[in-house]
């Protein structure tokens, strides 16, 4: 007999292997999924979404490269195997038999509203089925699982919303009057504001406007040197709610040491001389290097060390697979595959 959906609460989210990860990432996304392994221990399920990738990554070696990179960075930010799963997306093949299941009965107007499709292709990345089909394997990653709770940002909640409306579908189709087939998840919404780039938008590698997590030293400094900020003269006063380098100040401070430092903006000066953005500068790289410094040494670990990381996505993929697989024997049944 097939085990009914889980009720008890459980955290899921992807994470994307694109690449060198930086500021906005952790502050939008990576930050959160560390807190709530601590308020949901042993049901924060966080999956390297390698499938996904396929879709515009044509590289075997930078797709390998890249899902390692993204697990040694949330080990060494904080994530404990103990409390939390991570795995890659490809060690559970059942996703792609769930999003063949909920392609059945979800209607092609449902899939073009899409707006990471919409987006993608305005960027000029060609279309493939892939693509276009994104969103029926984002909602099995979270279905099979029997996800509960799915920490987005705004600009992701649609991906939810796709899933509880999937989820939807396929439990009117095969369980009207019974219990459900499959969860309706819920988006807990990030809290964290937009994290500005060195041009003002929004930090992303898209625009090669982002500071690097692990960068420190020399190389950290003039990348923040780099940050664009007005012409007002040194010495003058400056105004921190419109400047770059005051906003990720305040990702990085606490909130006397934020007042202390607007004190400083306002006045044009500190402790008596003159103060101008290239000090701001300086007090941003030297935080962002203190910041880190602990998850660099962590880090350094793991990469001299990647057997480690390879027995933690192994391990997390033997715990994640059973729940995946009693979901799959669920809907099987319900559809009359078996």
């Amino acid at each position: 007999m097939s085990q009914a959906p889980s009720p008890a609460p459980r955290v899921l989210s992807g994470i994307q292997p694109s690449g060198v990860l930086h500021l906005g990432n952790y502050f939008g996304a990576i930050a959160q999924h560390i807190a709530l392994q601590d308020r949901y221990p042993g049901e924060a399920f966080y999956f390297i979404a390698d499938y996904h990738a396929l879709t515009t990554l044509r590289n075997p070696e930078a797709l390998r490269q890249n899902v390692f990179d993204a697990a040694v960075t949330y080990l060494a930010l904080g994530l404990d195997p103990a409390k939390s799963l991570l795995f890659r997306q490809s060690d559970i093949p059942e996703v792609h038999e769930l999003a063949w299941l909920l392609a059945c009965v979800t209607g092609v107007g449902l899939m073009e509203r899409a707006t990471s499709y919409k987006d993608k292709i305005a960027q000029g990345i060609k279309p493939n089925a892939g693509l276009f089909n994104y969103p029926l394997l984002m909602a099995a990653d979270i279905l099979i699982y029997d996800g509960t709770l799915v920490p987005v940002g705004k600009d992701q909640l649609q991906h939810v919303e796709f899933a509880q409306d999937m989820s939807t579908y396929l439990n009117e189709a095969y369980a009207a009057g019974g219990p459900p087939l499959l969860v309706r998840p819920e988006a807990i919404l990030g809290s964290a504001p937009i994290v500005p780039g060195n041009d003002g938008r929004k930090m992303s590698k898209s625009y090669s406007n982002f500071l690097p997590l692990f960068e420190s030293g020399k190389k950290l400094r003039k990348l923040v040197g780099q940050i664009v900020t007005d012409s007002t003269p040194l010495g003058q006063p400056l105004s921190p709610d419109t400047c770059n380098v005051y906003a990720l100040l305040k990702l990085l401070s606490d909130e006397a040491e934020l007042a202390q430092i607007a004190e400083w903006y306002r006045a044009g000066a500190r402790d008596g001389q003159p103060f101008g953005y290239g000090h701001a500068k300086v007090l941003l790289a030297d935080k962002i290097d203190a910041h880190f410094a602990p998850a660099r040494a962590r880090r350094e670990h793991l990469l001299q060390h990647p057997d480690e990381v390879e027995a933690i996505l192994r391990a997390s993929a033997e715990r994640a697979r059973p729940i995946a697989r009693a979901t799959i024997d669920r809907c099987r049944r319900a559809v009359g595959l078996v």
